[in-house]
C-alpha cells in the first residue's frame, strides 16, 4: 500500500527544477505581520482558528524581516511609517513577495489629506492587491492564493 500501488510499477517520478523550488517556496511562505490600521483585526482573524492560514503552510507571522520573505501590510501608511516600511522590506532576504490589504494601502483610502501615503507601491514594490475596506479574510486568503499561483510560475534566473 504505497506508492506504487497508485503510480504503477515506473519507480521514476519526473519533474523540473523550477517546479521543485516553486512548490517549496509557496508551502514555507513567512509573512511578516506590518498591521498598521483595522485591515490588521482581519488579517489576525485569517491567521485563528475559523480561518487557519496555517493550512497554506503560514505557520507563524514574523516580527523579524530577516525571517520572513512575505509582507503583508494592512492598513494605511502615513508619511512617516514610509521610511520604516521601506527599510524593513530593504531588511528581508530574497525572494521576497508584498501583498497590499485594504483600500487605504492600495490607493490611500477615504483619506484625502498629505499624511497618508497614496498607495504603498509608491515605497515598495507590490506582488499582490487585496481590495476592501476592511477586506474579510477571505479576501485575504485569495489574495494569498493568487501570490502562491505567481509564485509558481516565476523562473529561477529571476533572483540571480
Amino acid at each position: 500500500m504505497g506508492v506504487e500501488s497508485k503510480l504503477g510499477n515506473f519507480g521514476v517520478v519526473t519533474t523540473t527544477l523550477e517546479q521543485v523550488v516553486n512548490w517549496s517556496r509557496t508551502r514555507a511562505m513567512w509573512p511578516m505581520l506590518f498591521g498598521l490600521a483595522c485591515c490588521a483585526i482581519e488579517m489576525m482573524a485569517a491567521q485563528a482558528s475559523d480561518y487557519d492560514m496555517s493550512r497554506f503552510g503560514m505557520e507563524l507571522m514574523r516580527a523579524s524581516p530577516r525571517q520572513s520573505d512575505l509582507m503583508i501590510v494592512a492598513g494605511r501608511v502615513s508619511r512617516k511609517m514610509a521610511p520604516v516600511l521601506r527599510r524593513l522590506y530593504d531588511q528581508m532576504p530574497d525572494p521576497k513577495w508584498v501583498l497590499a490589504m485594504g483600500d487605504c494601502c492600495s490607493c490611500g483610502g477615504v483619506f484625502n489629506n498629505y499624511a497618508i501615503v497614496p498607495g504603498v507601491d509608491e515605497i515598495v514594490p507590490v506582488d499582490v492587491y487585496v481590495a476592501g475596506c476592511p477586506p474579510r479574510p477571505e479576501g485575504l486568503i485569495h489574495g494569498v492564493l493568487t501570490l502562491y499561483e505567481k509564485v509558481t510560475g516565476e523562473k529561477i534566473d529571476h533572483w540571480s
